[in-house]
């Protein structure tokens, strides 16, 4: 198990089921309070203007290329080494994403090689902050300022990590997040949220979010069924409510995680001047699935995330693509159970597993 997701209810239980009870009585299942109230929330904490609350991550990354009008002949500049929806949206509005390599100490878009990659068809670029680290947005919205291109955030995984001291989500004209149940803000469900500071931009989400009405039975646009459930913004304001305090757990039970690997494996390596929100606690090794197996064996879970780049996948597949950097991490990248309410007698176990794991390769 690399999430518990279960020691979370424990704490939060009371408050939870509270709040259930509280949209079964008042029955507005869709768009009720709770969901003005969750978006309200998230958007003080971001530190943006307007937070739209919608049905998964994947929705939060597509409605923007949507509100962008990003479509057929167009390039969008992204990862290779992400999961699958990153380059998903991009060819569902028909566009045609275009990788470049990652930061080997990262695994974010390295923004040395973006300019080189844009093009007369290039219409925004879509960095991923991958593992809850952000990349080097100081550079990637320089670039992006200089060739006039919007520049989306894939903050699935990042939600409470800062760059500069702001806070993913914030940092560029718009940006997705993710609440899969295993993220560090995550549902009991799909979900996910979309952040932006403009106000027209925020309008034309909106419209996206409802199939494209501008009012009822006006269609202003063509839009998708993108809206998040009253009970599932009534379970994530319970979480919220503890989300400060378990991102602090998580960044000491990383850095712990750091301490007792050390030398071991290539632990994760945090750039300043970000912080990381660790949605994976992410290491390298040699002889990755050995490793692997040998950690099944002995009971400890681990995830791969990711086996292959998406240069190299089905639809996504685009063999011009150039990035080395990826290609290697995606054979040595291996992440260890992980959350706000890991045991330190159960991380101490792990570690050890580890130690034996890889001495055996």
């Amino acid at each position: 198990m690399l999430v518990d997701l279960r020691a979370q209810y424990a704490r939060i239980k009371d408050d939870v089921d509270r709040r259930i009870k509280a949209v079964l009585d008042h029955g507005q299942y869709i768009l009720g309070p709770e969901v003005r109230e969750l978006e309200a929330q998230l958007a003080a904490r971001v530190g943006v203007r307007h937070c739209l609350a919608v049905a998964s991550g994947t929705d939060a990354l597509l409605m923007p290329l949507m509100a962008l009008g990003v479509g057929p002949g167009d390039e969008v500049i992204t990862t290779p080494f992400t999961f699958v929806a990153t380059a998903e949206v991009i060819r569902l509005v028909g566009a045609t994403p275009v990788y470049g390599d990652i930061d080997p100490q990262t695994y974010n878009l390295d923004p040395q090689g973006i300019e080189a990659l844009i093009t007369g068809r290039t219409r925004a670029i879509m960095p991923v902050s991958l593992f809850g680290q952000c990349p080097d947005f100081d550079a990637i919205n320089a670039i992006a300022a200089r060739h006039k291109l919007p520049v989306i955030e894939d903050a699935a995984q990042s939600l409470g990590a800062t760059w500069r001291g702001r806070q993913s989500g914030s940092l560029t004209i718009m940006a997705g997040t993710s609440f899969y149940p295993s993220k560090p803000l995550g549902g009991y469900g799909d979900g996910g949220a979309v952040f932006t500071d403009d106000d027209e931009h925020a309008r034309v989400l909106r419209e996206i979010r409802v199939h494209g009405q501008s009012a009822t039975y006006q269609y202003a646009r063509i839009g998708i069924n993108g809206r998040l459930d009253s009970m599932q913004c009534a379970i994530l304001l319970a979480k919220l409510a503890v989300f400060p305090a378990e991102v602090e757990a998580r960044a000491r039970i990383a850095s712990r995680y750091d301490k007792l690997l050390a030398g071991l494996v290539q632990t994760p390596r945090v750039r300043a001047p970000a912080t990381s929100v660790y949605a994976q606690y992410t290491i390298e090794v040699d002889d990755r699935d050995a490793v692997r197996a040998r950690l099944k064996d002995a009971g400890v879970g681990t995830g791969v995330y990711y086996p292959s780049t998406l240069n190299r996948e089905g639809p996504y597949r685009d063999a011009r693509a150039r990035v080395p950097h990826a290609e290697r991490a995606a054979t040595r990248v291996l992440s260890l159970p992980f959350d706000a309410y890991l045991a330190e007698e159960r991380q101490d176990q792990i570690v050890e597993q580890v130690r034996r794991a890889v001495r055996l390769r």
